[in-house]
């Protein structure tokens, strides 16, 4: 019996985890650096959906700068994709702990 239960358990924490995933591919979260010059935008599962870039930060002569904006507002736009994604998450892999079935 208690086998049972701990199956429609898991059956309802993946229902679950399904829905939650279709839910952060409709959410976006942003990340701007530079004071707005550069900002990219991704979806709650990581996909980058965008970069938005200044043209005043268009400088052919210093396109280094332009670069390192663009690799920074990337990497905190994932890591905001990524705590979105954690804290979204975190009810069923806690759950999923307490069975012993930790992700």
């Amino acid at each position: 019996m208690k086998l049972n239960n701990i199956m429609k358990q898991a059956r309802q924490m993946q229902s679950q985890m399904m829905q939650i995933q279709e839910n952060l591919a409709n959410e976006t979260v942003e990340a701007s650096v530079g004071g707005g010059m550069v900002t990219a935008v991704f979806t709650g599962q990581g996909d980058m959906k965008g970069i938005k870039i200044d043209p005043e930060v268009i400088n052919p002569d210093d396109k280094e700068m332009l670069e390192d904006l663009i690799i920074s507002a990337v990497n905190e736009g994932l890591k905001k994709s990524r705590e979105l994604m954690s804290e979204k998450m975190g009810g069923i892999t806690s759950a999923l702990g307490a069975m012993g079935m930790g992700l």
